[in-house]
This record gives C-alpha cells, structure tokens and sequence, in this order.
C-alpha cells in the first residue's frame, strides 16, 4: 500500500491498515510506503501547532512508534505531482491513499487583500513553526494589527502576536522566530469575527489561553453580544458552545486592568475592505447581526480600525493533485466515505483519502482516527477487487526514485534529524536553535 502524506492522517491510516484483523485472518501480509514531499514526518503536528503547545506536539510520541514499525517504511523529499504520477504509484501499490491535509489559506475576496501588510494565517503559522520551505525572517509590522477570523487558528495567531517573546524561550521556538517576535512592537491585536459569539469556532482551551498571558489584557465589547434563538439553542445542545458563551460574557463584564498590551475580541464584524495604498493602514468593518438561523447580514454600519497589519485565518484549502478530480470551492478531492470519485462520480479503482484533503480543515487531530477508520474499512473492504501492483516488491520502487533523481530521506536518516536537534537544544536548554531548511535536512539525515 501507498500513503501519501505523513502527517496524522496518513500515518493513522498506516497503523489501522497493520491492525486490520480482516487482512491478519486471511494470512494478507501488509507492507506500507508512506511518501512526504517534506524530508520529515509528522505534517501539522511538527509545522501547524503552535510552539506553546507542547502538549498537542506531544503527539509526534505516538506517530513515532507507528512509523517504527516493521511493515512501514517512510519517504521524506518524495513530491506528488513532481517526482512521482498517480500512474507510477498505481505501478508498485495495490492501493493509494492520499492524506496531503490542506495547507492554502482560505481567499478573502475584498479589497485591498494584496497589500504589503496583508498575511495569510498559513504563512506566518509556517514562519513560526520552522517550515523549511518558508523564509526564516519576518518583519512583525507595527503596534496594532488585525487577526480575522473565530476558529483555533485565529486564536493561535493572536496569541503569539499579543505574546512576550521571553515566554516562549522554552518552547521549540527556533532563534530566528525568537528574534522575529523579540523585536515586534504590538500592543493591541485586534480579533474580528464576522458571526456572534455562540458562533464562535475556537475550543474553550484555546480560547482561555488568551487570557493567561502576564501583561496582556483580553477585551471583549458587550455591544458585540447578541444571542438569538438559534444561538440559545446551540447553547442548549453544545457544551462547547455554552463555555465559549459563559467565558466571553465573564470577559465583557469585568472591570479593564488598564495592562499595556491588549487583545481586543470584536463580534459581528464583517470584513469589507483593507485599507491602504502603499501598504496596509487600516481595516473596514461592517457590522453584522444574526439572522435566527446561524447566519449574519449586513447592518450598513461601518467601522474603520487602524492597524499596520491583517492576518487572514478564515479556513485552509488543499491543494489539487495531479491526476485526481478537485472541488476547488471546498478544498478537497471528491469521494464517498474515502472512495475516490472520478468526474462521473464514480469510484477510481484503488485510489483514496483520509483527513482534511478528504473532509475539509474541520476537527481536532484526533478526529483524523475515526475519519482513517472509514477509508481503510472501505479499502479492506474493497481489496478481493483491486488490481495488484505490478512491481510491489520495495526495491523496485527504491530503484525509481534513484532513477529520477529524487533524493529521499529515510525513517532512519529522520531519527538522525531528531538526534541532532535534540543534541542543539541540549547546549541551549531548548529542543531547536535555528530553522532547518530543506539542504539542511537533508544533511543531517545523511549523517552517518
């Protein structure tokens, strides 16, 4: 079997697919291949979760002892669509799962959204997580900026804008992105959402966590509060909902501490325009209210912030690949339940998906499992009728990325990298020194 993509997803799909008592009582033994345009593993986990989140990061624990496994084999620097067709896999697998996640910001269709000054969420979560394909410098503009959006990612973002830099010394932050944020001079992150609060997508953890930073003061502005009956009664089916409601009404209430940095939360704001000519000065909001069924229209009432800056973080896309059908508006390749389907919205023979490129950026990691769950279920399901590999044998394969060219890194050359990084942090008392860019990598992955 072929998984593409060695974040969650793919590496969940690999752990069921060695466990599937189907396949064991039929004496079905199960090799897996798990390709990664990265020279490492572990996808979001390693380059999407924010620094000061070790606990999530903790997870890379588990998808260790997955990919350590005898019956997998993981390849790093292996690119869909570049080194590799849908043709060639169908050659040395027996089946093709594709778990390539969504790593393209949503577009925000306003004015003004190309100024210098105007960010994408994923661009600046990449620059602070270390990517290797992102520049390791990036300018923090001025003293008041704009984060849009309700969601986890948003929260992250104006978190780690809000932050002292200090606070994060003890994180996996690299010295690049500490110098990064020790020399920004914000103090006010502005926080919109266009829908009101019982809409409000961040989990209850994460939305704490705003309000635990020294210095930072978290304000929320009661005139943005307005619960409608669909609001009352997702409060009454949700507990997510209700804590979300009950801790931002506390924040509305309580008296302002005057701190001399603020996180301002605004409701029932929609953006219109971002303003500036050279670059970005400002941001045009247009009040919204509810409409009783979840949703916002227009009052006519504009409002103008001024901010040197705008991160966009209203949802991912995935990306299209090569030889599969896209729902560009979604972000995803069409399926039902995992099953790939081609244009006439039927099942492409051996081909698959699982996570976000499957179902959209909705859910925790943790949702990847049961999401896994289904896709395998169903390629288990479907294996008496797929068209075996023509050259499964893993040599075979090897021989074609050598062929071409590719220089791919190992489990093994990965476990090289980990060392290495944890030998730096060693010296410094933290677990990464500098941003690690691909030919870096890829050195000490071949270190011997």
């Amino acid at each position: 079997m072929g998984i593409v993509g060695a974040g969650p997803a793919g590496i969940y799909a690999a752990d069921l697919l060695t466990k599937d008592e189907t396949l064991s009582a039929c004496g079905t033994s199960v090799s897996i291949d798990i390709l990664d345009k990265l020279p490492s593993p572990y996808g979001l986990v390693r380059y999407g979760v924010a620094p000061d989140h070790p606990r999530i990061k903790q997870i890379q624990g588990a998808l260790h002892k997955i990919l350590d496994k005898p019956e997998v084999t993981f390849y790093g620097n292996v690119e869909y669509g570049v080194d590799l067709k849908l043709e060639d896999l169908q050659h040395h697998y027996d089946a093709v799962v594709f778990a390539t996640g969504s790593d393209r910001d949503r577009p925000l269709d306003v004015p003004g959204v190309d100024l210098p000054g105007s960010h994408g969420a994923s661009e600046f979560v990449f620059w602070y997580d270390s990517h290797p394909d992102v520049a390791p410098s990036w300018h923090v503009d001025g003293t008041s900026v704009a984060v849009i959006g309700a969601g986890n990612v948003a929260v992250d973002v104006a978190r780690i804008l809000a932050k002292d830099a200090d606070d994060l010394l003890q994180t996996d932050i690299t010295d690049n992105v500490y110098e990064g944020l020790r020399a920004k001079q914000i103090t006010d992150v502005h926080v919109f959402a266009r829908r009101g609060i019982a809409q409000c997508k961040a989990t209850p953890m994460e939305l704490r966590e705003l309000d635990k930073q020294p210095g930072v003061e978290v304000i929320v502005y009661p005139e943005d509060f307005d619960l409608d009956e669909d609001s009352v009664q997702a409060c009454e089916e949700s507990n997510q909902v209700k804590t979300n409601v009950k801790i931002l009404q506390n924040w509305a209430i309580r008296d302002e501490r005057g701190d001399a940095k603020r996180l301002h939360l605004h409701f029932l704001h929609s953006p219109v325009e971002i303003l500036g000519e050279d670059r970005v000065t400002g941001l045009r909001t247009e009040r919204t209210e509810l409409t009783g069924d979840g949703n916002v229209k227009g009052t006519g009432e504009y409002i103008d912030t001024e901010v040197q800056a705008v991160y966009r973080a209203i949802g991912y896309l995935g990306s299209p690949l090569a030889g599969l059908p896209f729902d560009e508006a979604r972000g995803v390749v069409p399926n039902d339940a995992g099953r790939v389907l081609d244009l006439d919205e039927k099942p492409v023979e051996g081909v698959y998906a699982t996570g976000w490129i499957k179902r959209g950026p909705v859910g925790l990691i943790g949702h990847t499992k049961g999401d896994a769950l289904e896709t395998i279920t169903n390629l288990v399901g479907d294996r008496e009728s797929l068209t075996p590999a023509v050259e499964p044998e893993p040599e075979a394969f090897r021989d074609l990325l050598r062929e071409r060219g590719v220089e791919f890194t190992t489990w093994e050359g990965w476990q090289r990298i980990e060392a290495r990084e944890e030998e730096l942090g060693a010296e410094r008392g933290r677990k990464r020194l500098k941003m690690l860019t691909r030919e870096e990598l890829n050195g000490a992955a071949r270190q011997s």
